[in-house]
């Protein structure tokens, strides 16, 4: 399973679904969604409805006190502190769609320009150079929903750029630690925070963490600066992956909405942040966050998100980090960007020399005085039953003392595992994937020396600890080297599908690079985000779908400054069409929990390209109308559909009949009464006129596949064609799932699409 490596042991996580118990056992906060168009004529906004319908049913308290939020745009509704029986009561009242305990989401958690040929010049955009698509990307905002943002970063230094867009309508949030004279300026140009939903969670009412955008975890300002971070020259992690740090749109503006705290990232919370970013103006929005999966009409980041793209913003979340387990993904909704992780082709090399001679290699960022040449006593799974996880408690200091330890990986955070070796007086620490983990090492920035290897070669290294009579290593470290190859390698940690919400819909739709990661960092904690940490530095490298996703977030901007007429869903076919599938070797992507071939439920359409994204020929686009007509095809009922729609009178008149006709660009085809399915796609032309496109198939010898017509002849820019596909199980052919794709493709242009194949029941 995956692993929460972003915030180590600062947040302590709990899965959707499950309800806040930090308030008092009579009063929680819920999330309570009201049938707006029932609004009576006498109340001039919805927020003086809101707090009668409360007031009518909670005459014991002030409604205005209860009431935490009045939400506008992204929800239809609003949060409030409320007993069980008045909840009940809510429930039951003509004017209520639903109460919903409130519930806690979960945190994700430069090479990258360079990997991702951000360097040299973007040459594809119609003719135009880097220069005018810098220039653009000025009108460009991206709000980053996180834990707030270190305002004194040089990544949010705004020196060159012009006034800030007329049409921009946020603000910065004044607090005891945050001036918005001095703290915000043209780069960073608004910072709000949303506390109510963690303020009535931590019991008292009063919060340990300073109430302000301020980010003391150091995870906001990591992806926000990954989206869209100033170029900052000399930037490194204690020497380890010096060079120039820069966003991915290094000339966009950055909102950010701290609505993550110590304790979580509430549901109450990143719904008014949400709220108030569609309101401000932000163009992409970027999420870093989520839980497990639920019903569209349950889950409150994707009712949020079907505003926002209904607005024009596109909306970017990570995948999560539950991996490589199958069906793990969070924040499916077709009109979310979901983004998966893979590596980069630079790594941090670390070794361990043991007394037979062998040498084994790992990775880690380690930055303190070496081991020197010494070898010195090595030690595994002495002590208490939990000493080979290297638990709190669990090490004894005479067996570790003076001693490099091994430890295996899982359960608690990997820098932790550092800090209790260091507390029994080892002097050393070798990490050790087990099964679980397989072969994916993350590099950390341990307290002391120390290593990360994986299953294969911590199998060697356990086995020697328990055959030698005296058992000896030491520890060295190789700093940064780029090239690696192969890269990318999908990140075993970034979560899989298929789909649990609805499996005709792939996902997730692109990876991006999530691990190892270089930016910004707060000053207010230290690169382990260990209290034990008293280290401070102004970037840090973390790993996670949580870094993945601002690389796209940051794209998807500067697909929008170069294209300002393109939706969301034509942003998010760019990117997915023109993604690649073929590694730094030229070889099929593979998968870092096992060595094995990637697949596009690990990948998605494949590694973003955004070089290929800027011009992609064709693209796949999505009206609010299709989404609804998709909708339907769910079977929810009407008050299901207002509850996501936010509309009164949004019918079923249109429904198709399956909903993988959804002009989605990639299949998820699912063999279940029948052994054909069959799918229409519409095309739209964004490259030259007079185009013509030729029909690729790339199918499994279980599947007949028949794409009709098989030549489409773009005569204007703008056309839009339909083709049609047909997937025919063949007879004993029934296999548990495969893969392929259908291209378009001519001298310029590939536009590809993946296919996942799955059977469920069908008869033979």
């Amino acid at each position: 399973m995956g692993y929460c490596n972003i915030l180590f042991v600062v947040l302590t996580l709990v899965n959707i679904g499950q309800c806040l118990c930090g308030l008092d056992s009579l009063r929680k906060t819920y999330i309570v969604q009201m049938k707006n168009h029932l609004k009576p004529t006498e109340f001039s906004t919805h927020h003086d409805w809101y707090s009668a319908n409360l007031a009518s049913f909670d005459e014991d308290e002030d409604a205005e006190s209860s009431l935490l939020y009045s939400y506008e745009s992204a929800y239809h509704g609003f949060a409030a502190v409320l007993s069980a029986d008045v909840a009940e009561n809510l429930r039951k009242s003509e004017n209520v769609v639903g109460v919903y305990e409130d519930v806690v989401y979960e945190l994700h958690t430069t090479r990258t320009p360079e990997f991702l040929g951000l360097n040299s010049e973007l040459g594809l955009w119609a003719g135009h150079g880097p220069q005018e698509l810098n220039q653009a990307t000025q009108d460009v905002i991206v709000g980053v929903l996180d834990t707030g943002v270190w305002p004194e970063s040089r990544s949010f230094v705004d020196a060159g750029m012009p006034e800030i867009p007329s049409r921009w309508k946020g603000v910065c949030q004044k607090a005891d630690d945050f001036d918005p004279k001095k703290h915000c300026n043209k780069k960073l140009i608004g910072a709000r925070y949303f506390a109510r939903g963690y303020r009535m969670a931590s019991g008292s009412g009063s919060t340990s963490e300073p109430e302000s955008p301020r980010d003391y975890d150091g995870h906001g300002t990591h992806t926000s600066s990954t989206a869209a971070g100033s170029q900052v020259g000399n930037a490194s992690l204690l020497g380890y992956a010096s060079g120039t740090a820069r966003g991915m749109a290094p000339h966009g503006r950055v909102a950010t909405y701290k609505v993550c705290w110590k304790t979580g990232c509430f549901g109450s919370d990143i719904l008014a942040g949400m709220d108030k970013a569609i309101q401000d103006g932000v163009d992409v929005l970027s999420m870093s966050l989520g839980g497990g999966s639920a019903p569209y009409y349950r889950d409150t980041i994707a009712i949020g998100a079907f505003t926002a793209m209904e607005k024009g913003i596109l909306v970017s979340c990570s995948a999560g980090n539950s991996g490589p387990a199958k069906s793990s993904l969070a924040n499916v909704a077709p009109w979310i960007m979901t983004v998966g992780a893979g590596t980069l082709d630079r790594d941090f090399p670390a070794f361990a020399t043991l007394g037979n001679g062998k040498k084994l290699t790992g990775v880690s960022l380690y930055s303190g005085k070496g081991m020197g040449k010494r070898l010195v006593p090595l030690v595994y799974n002495k002590g208490n039953s939990t000493s080979n996880l290297c638990l709190p408690g669990s090490i004894d200091a005479s067996v570790a003392r003076g001693k490099i330890v091994v430890c295996d990986r899982g359960v608690n955070a990997r820098v932790e595992k550092g800090s209790v070796v260091r507390e029994a007086g080892g002097v050393g620490m070798i990490l050790a994937n087990t099964a679980e983990s397989g072969e994916e090492m993350v590099a950390d920035s341990h307290l002391l020396p120390a290593l990360a290897v994986g299953r294969r070669v911590g199998d060697v290294l356990r086995g020697y600890v328990k055959s030698a009579k005296s058992p000896k290593a030491v520890i060295s470290f190789g700093g940064t080297v780029v090239n690696v190859k192969p890269s990318p390698v999908v990140a075993a940690f970034s979560s899989r599908g298929p789909n649990m919400v609805n499996p005709e819909i792939l996902k997730p739709d692109v990876i991006g690079p999530g691990v190892n990661i270089l930016a910004a960092w707060s000053d207010a904690v230290g690169p382990t985000g260990l209290e034990k940490d008293s280290r401070r530095t102004q970037f840090n490298i973390m790993s996670g779908t949580s870094m993945s996703c601002p690389h796209i977030s940051g794209l998807a901007a500067l697909l929008k400054a170069a294209h300002p007429e393109w939706s969301p869903s034509i942003i998010k076919s760019a990117l997915m069409t023109t993604a690649y599938t073929k590694d730094n070797t030229n070889s099929p992507l593979r998968d870092a929990a096992d060595g094995s071939l990637s697949h596009a439920w690990a990948h998605g359409a494949g590694h973003v390209d955004p070089h290929r994204a800027l011009s992609p020929g064709l693209v796949y686009d999505i009206t609010p109308a299709d989404y609804i007509a998709f909708l339907c095809s769910l079977d929810y009922t009407v008050e299901h559909l207002q509850m996501i729609v936010k509309r009164a009178n949004v019918s079923c008149s249109k429904k198709f009949s399956d909903p993988g006709q959804l002009n989605y660009p990639s299949f998820s085809v699912v063999f279940s009464k029948s052994r054909v399915v069959r799918y229409t796609r519409e095309l739209t032309n964004v490259g030259g006129s007079g185009s013509v496109y030729q029909v690729a198939v790339d199918a499994p010898p279980t599947v007949g596949v028949t794409v009709k017509p098989t030549k489409l002849v773009f005569k204007k820019v703008g056309d839009k064609l339909r083709y049609t596909v047909t997937f025919v199980s063949k007879k004993g052919g029934m296999g548990r799932n495969a893969f392929g794709s259908i291209s378009w493709n001519n001298a310029l242009h590939q536009v590809r699409s993946p296919v996942a194949y799955t059977w469920t029941q069908m008869d033979d």
